[in-house]
């Protein structure tokens, strides 16, 4: 009867484990994004696009300033992976990024970005319009 009671608590006790164990292992998923872009010293962007995370669409809004030399407008539609996230709204927040260059027509784009949730974006895309910058940008990405 004894062995039955410890093999009971040694499988419950695994499972238990193994149950809180599965809900923090962080994932990845494929991130697209359409940001517009404009500005004179200061410029602003916006634009929107979608997570996939575990098998389901989670839509996305985009925000952000720029600061520094911003000339022109552009759009870019941005695809790749995030990294590092357990839910979906881990996705959210502000990220951070130092950028440099020139935009006439179409050309291509990639960027790394980190947020405070953890999170890493890796995307890479296509940049199209006239646009020149040397600035700090902040985007905001927020769960719709």
């Amino acid at each position: 009867m004894t062995t039955s009671i410890t093999v009971r608590a040694t499988l419950a006790a695994i499972l238990l484990v193994l149950a809180s164990t599965s809900q923090t292992i962080a994932g990845s998923g494929y991130v697209r994004l359409t940001i517009y872009k404009a500005g004179w010293f200061i410029g602003g962007s916006g634009g929107g696009g979608t997570l996939t995370f575990r098998g389901k669409q989670y839509p996305l809004t985009t925000g952000g300033l720029d600061y520094g030399l911003v000339f022109g407008g552009s759009r870019t539609v941005l695809r790749g992976r995030v990294h590092n996230i357990r839910r979906p709204s881990d996705i959210e927040g502000v990220y951070v990024a130092g950028g440099a260059g020139v935009a006439v027509g179409v050309g291509a784009r990639g960027i790394v970005l980190t947020n405070q949730n953890g999170a890493v974006l890796n995307l890479t895309g296509r940049q199209v319009g006239l646009l020149v910058n040397l600035d700090l940008s902040g985007l905001a990405i927020t769960l719709e």
